[in-house]
């Protein structure tokens, strides 16, 4: 052996090892999300005491798992795991024999999982299996599509529609963008009306971008489902993450009621996420200030976006001894800097009167972020 072939061997050894470690953390976290909805369904059909919660069991449930601890299980999430298991309850038998190889599941009440019911998840199996489906076999939807591919299939209405994606998405090995723009393109359609399928499906394959296992570790859902940090998902150039750093904390020494909750904060927003770049909490004026660094020049639809999370603030977050939140929007690009306030309706006069009092001025924050750059 000579050191190229080690290097060689080095690297087939990360690509391998690492393309098997995405694919284990799909698999698994799909099969979670699966069981997540069979239970919920279980129990809203025979729960004993289900009338206790009614349309609140998933707030419920959310809070209580919130409690103990386990992140990205919203209400909103539980109800996407409830209609996974709604459209594919013939994944059952491969969850099953899953959880059977890997021991977390056998016949007997001394299992690890003594809540999970082997033979009541088989029975449901049983019965679907007896619907003719079509598209792939759940074994191959298992292994093949990470779960962000399925929230995205879920959507779709038409089982045969639904079918093709599935097909398409793994022939092609598309990434979760390229099924969003390929959904939104039409292809479905596109592909009926054409009189060569084959030469269509060669072309949409030909530009599609690919899937890579390193995605699997860009996947929001996937960062929850490992307990890792948000900002694992944002790649802060050295800039940025100087400027975030010490803007962190010339904001909290400045004192005046600041006090920090979160860096490369992530939302929901209408099924996409979305990072905050900082959030404090003013307890002086108690409402929550977001700030937004863009290391570019000044577009209209930063303002936009800012605007969307403060609505979000406001909506999700806000309490009711709270005021609304405020946003600071930061512009630096080739010297110049920017800074904007957002307040989302809140009146001019109440802004300047009663909020500017504790914020800085814009003034103060371009020649910080100048000083900064230099």
């Amino acid at each position: 052996m000579n050191f190229d072939i080690l290097l060689k061997n080095l690297q087939n050894a990360h690509v391998a090892l690492h393309a098997s470690a995405a694919k284990s953390v799909n698999i698994t976290m799909t099969i979670r999300n699966w069981l997540f909805g069979f239970y919920i369904v279980e129990y809203e059909q025979k729960g004993e005491d289900r009338a206790k919660y009614g349309e609140k069991l998933l707030l419920t449930i959310e809070k209580e798992l919130k409690h103990s601890g386990l992140k990205g299980l919203s209400a909103t999430n539980l109800k996407i795991f409830r209609q996974f298991y709604a459209i594919y309850p013939e994944i059952g038998q491969t969850a099953s024999d899953f959880l059977v190889q890997n021991s977390l599941i056998g016949q007997t009440a001394s299992d690890k999982l003594k809540t999970i019911d082997i033979k009541d998840i088989n029975a449901i199996t049983k019965v679907a299996g007896k619907i003719k489906r079509i598209g792939l076999e759940p074994v191959k939807i298992i292994q093949s599509l990470s779960f962000s591919h399925i929230v995205e299939l879920i959507k779709i209405d038409d089982p045969l529609k639904r079918a093709f994606y599935e097909m398409e998405c793994v022939k092609g090995v598309w990434s979760v963008r390229e099924l969003q723009r390929q959904i939104g393109s039409l292809y479905f359609e596109r592909s009926g009306l054409s009189k060569d399928k084959n030469k269509l499906s060669e072309l949409v394959s030909n530009k599609a971008v690919k899937l890579k296992p390193a995605d699997v570790f860009n996947d929001p859902v996937a960062i929850e489902f490992l307990g890792l940090s948000d900002r694992a998902l944002v790649a802060e150039t050295d800039l940025e993450q100087a400027i975030l750093d010490h803007l962190q904390m010339f904001l909290l020494e400045m004192g005046n009621g600041f006090c920090f909750e979160a860096r490369q904060k992530r939302i929901l927003i209408d099924d996409t996420y979305d990072f905050i770049d900082l959030v404090f909490y003013n307890r002086i004026l108690k409402c929550h200030v977001l700030v937004d660094l863009k290391v570019e020049k000044f577009k209209h639809d930063f303002a936009g976006q800012m605007n969307a999370y403060l609505n979000y603030y406001k909506h999700e977050v806000m309490t009711d001894d709270d005021n609304p939140p405020v946003g600071i929007l930061l512009c630096t690009d080739k010297g110049n800097t920017m800074v904007k306030y957002a307040t989302a309706g809140l009146e001019k006069s109440i802004f300047v009167h009663k909020y500017m009092v504790n914020l800085p001025s814009k003034e103060e924050l371009e020649n910080y972020i100048k000083n900064e750059i230099v």
